[in-house]
């Protein structure tokens, strides 16, 4: 059986057991990450020498970083609605996943950490106001891109797993945002889902 590594509160994990549901796996979570077990654990880093979570234990097959694990369970269970085989089709997934990682992380990451979790490191005022800019910035690329369904057509795809979990954070992160009519259907959208309502986190930045 699978194993998962990774509190079930973090939003990358929260992509992996999302995924998990969607393909019909069963697996086990194990507890990792702050306020749980260590990341520095030797146990851990031997599974994963990054130090974050989640970890992904599949048989012989150790891997990290949500993303990846994500495609992988795609791949390896043949859904190629979530992740097609077409070289171009998964690009345009993967693109999406690469942009949620590379662009839309790092503009959130100051203001998420200083207005959600409170974090006595992040109390500067003009990096949390630079950090809210860059996120909205980056949201309403996200707004122009949407159209009526998914993010892609009308097939679901591993890149609204990806930026769902992204969405929910955005919205539930307490500072000034534009009104982004698309993205905001696009979420109610996604909290129809079963395994969002399972594994999204609702309520949970």
């Amino acid at each position: 059986m699978l194993r998962i590594l990774g509190r079930s509160s973090s939003i990358n994990v929260r992509k992996v057991l999302w995924t998990c549901h969607e393909i019909g796996l069963d697996y086990e979570r194990e507890d990792w990450g702050r306020g749980v077990r260590p990341v520095s654990d030797p146990a851990f880093l031997a599974l994963n020498p990054f130090a974050m979570i989640p970890a992904l234990v599949d048989g012989d097959v150790a891997l990290s970083e949500s993303n990846a694990i994500c495609r992988y369970l795609a791949a390896k269970h043949g859904r190629r609605d979530l992740l097609p085989a077409d070289p171009a089709g998964r690009a345009q997934v993967e693109r999406w996943m690469d942009w949620q990682i590379a662009d839309l992380n790092p503009a959130w990451s100051y203001a998420f950490h200083a207005l959600s979790r409170n974090s006595p490191e992040h109390r500067d005022p003009a990096r949390i106001a630079d950090s809210a800019a860059a996120w909205n910035k980056q949201m309403a690329v996200l707004e122009s891109q949407l159209g009526e369904v998914w993010l892609l057509g009308e097939d679901f795809t591993l890149a609204d797993i990806a930026l769902g979990v992204s969405v929910q954070r955005w919205l539930l992160t307490p500072f000034d945002k534009p009104a982004l009519p698309k993205a905001e259907a696009y979420f109610e959208r996604l909290r129809r889902r079963p395994a969002y309502l399972a594994h999204g986190g609702e309520g949970v930045a």
